[in-house]
């Protein structure tokens, strides 16, 4: 293998490790937004998620954007695009959805964005997932399910679906199109693009959260919700949008985007090390389907890159 090669395999290896801390942060964010949906509304959560973020960034992100904004202005479609829906509407609508739906049927619904994500790599541009590919997601969403379903598939049949679902539903078919479209980014410095994108969010939630207002004067700031704030400004922000973005840099979407199968797994063990719930065989079972899922897949790609 020649220098170059192994300098290539080694970027994809620490963008696929990357993956496995974007999942688990997001899988904290799912808790953390269903935990204060009472103490919180989900708009105004998205905004001090947003502004927050783009707080903390802004000091170390300003000169880099200074340099690229000329780069920035000339495909600012393209950046607008990208952060009205993988930023601002995803967690949204995320955020809204926990309000009302049950943590099972947010997984088994957010298990679809793989699939979705080779069906608009292939319908916005081209692309032909490779026969492994789509097994691996076949294989991993049936990982899923076993998870979602507790090991009975009978219990798919009591699953109720209702207007958090819809919520939910909706953002999944966002962040696919946002993990396709990131091809579309522009060749800024990764500071630069996380602050633009933070900063269209944090916008577009101002008239968004003002909805809100008689619910947010009522807001209690105990350490619990401030230390919630902070969780998700920093950690499922900040540093899981910038290893995500670098991951479909170097891997593609379709492989980044198969990670989301990774999401119920990291919510049993969090659930289990933080609110002391069981793990079962049917635990066992789907994270041990959902590996091979995504071992199939990546397996395929790795081949796929000379």
């Amino acid at each position: 293998m020649s220098d170059v090669a192994a300098r290539d395999a080694r970027r994809r290896s620490i963008a696929l490790a990357g993956l496995i801390v974007v999942i688990m942060l997001w899988s904290g964010n799912a808790i953390v937004g269903r935990a204060v949906r009472d103490d919180v509304p989900p708009l105004f959560l998205a905004l001090v998620r947003w502004a927050g973020a783009l707080a903390i960034l802004l000091p170390f992100a300003a000169r880099h954007v200074v340099r690229d904004r000329a780069v920035l202005l000339a495909n600012w479609r393209a950046v607008l695009l990208l952060g009205l829906t993988g930023v601002a509407s995803f967690n949204a609508l995320i955020y809204s959805g926990l309000q009302y739906t049950t943590a099972s049927n947010s997984m088994l619904l957010q298990a679809a964005i793989p699939s979705l994500v080779l069906l608009a790599d292939r319908v916005i541009f081209g692309v032909r997932s490779r026969g492994a590919q789509v097994a691996g997601v076949v294989v991993a969403m049936i990982g899923v399910v076993v998870i979602v379903c507790r090991g009975s598939f009978a219990a798919l049949f009591n699953l109720h679906f209702g207007v958090g679902d819809v919520y939910i539903l909706i953002a999944v078919v966002v962040w696919a199109l946002y993990t396709s479209l990131l091809r579309l980014r522009p060749a800024v410095h990764p500071l630069s693009f996380l602050a633009v994108t933070f900063a269209i969010a944090a916008l577009a939630m101002v008239p968004a959260a003002a909805t809100e207002a008689a619910r947010i004067a009522t807001i209690a700031w105990t350490p619990g919700v401030i230390g919630a704030c902070l969780y998700v400004a920093v950690f499922p922000s900040l540093i899981a949008y910038l290893l995500y973005n670098r991951a479909v840099a170097e891997v593609g979407p379709a492989v980044a985007g198969q990670a989301i199968s990774l999401m119920p797994l990291f919510g049993a063990g969090l659930a289990a090390l933080l609110l002391a719930e069981p793990l079962h065989g049917y635990h066992g079972v789907g994270m041990a389907l959902i590996a091979v899922g995504l071992g199939v897949g990546w397996f395929a790609v790795r081949r796929a890159i000379p």
